[in-house]
């Protein structure tokens, strides 16, 4: 099973996906757009290179991301991989923030024939801008920026609050999904015809 975790930075995608992993019943693959992203040479990671991955635009709460074409390019190999990793017969946990349609199409293309769980992690703008604050390791307003384009075009098929849940408690709720009878995925549900 393919279970997607969509969300923006600092929604808990991470720290559910460990709660998934302490409890699944087997091996578990924690993987996601962070894993390839980072696995870039330096030199993408701080300007000029930057902007082949992510483009910022505007600022404040104006701020806008978009994806850049490396960043199309890392998203596909992403989902490519996990398609490879499920195709082997593992279980696939994937940390994402789908900022696009094609993203979102993408995915449920590489992932067809797969089971998925598509599963939505919500969490207040306040409280995700209050955690990006904290952590430190964050670009301040990115949170901000993903919240509404993160959700806009995939569909759900369980949908958790990390403000509300914890992370065993989301993982409850995730497990007990994972368990029902497999049903066709919500991932493209939002897409156009």
């Amino acid at each position: 099973m393919i279970v997607l975790l969509n969300g923006t930075s600092s929604a808990g995608k991470t720290s559910l996906a460990k709660a998934l992993q302490r409890r699944w019943p087997g091996p578990l693959l924690a993987i996601g757009i962070d894993t390839v992203v980072f696995a870039l040479p330096g030199r993408w990671l701080d300007p000029p290179g930057w902007h082949e991955v992510f483009v910022y635009t505007g600022s404040g709460d104006g701020l806008r991301i978009t994806p850049g074409p490396l960043g199309d390019r890392l998203a596909a190999g992403l989902h490519r991989s996990v398609a490879a990793l499920a195709g082997e017969g593992f279980d696939v946990v994937v940390d994402h923030v789908l900022l696009s349609a094609g993203w979102v199409a993408d995915a449920a293309a590489a992932w067809a024939g797969h089971p998925v769980l598509s599963v939505g992690v919500r969490c207040p703008l306040a409280e995700v801008v209050r955690r990006e604050a904290t952590r430190g390791d964050r670009t301040l307003g990115q949170a901000r920026a993903q919240f509404v384009p993160v959700h806009a075009h995939a569909g759900y098929d369980l949908e958790v609050d990390t403000s509300t849940g914890d992370p065993d408690a989301c993982a409850d709720l995730v497990l007990a999904a994972a368990a029902g009878p497999p049903a066709p995925t919500r991932l493209g549900a939002l897409l156009p015809a």
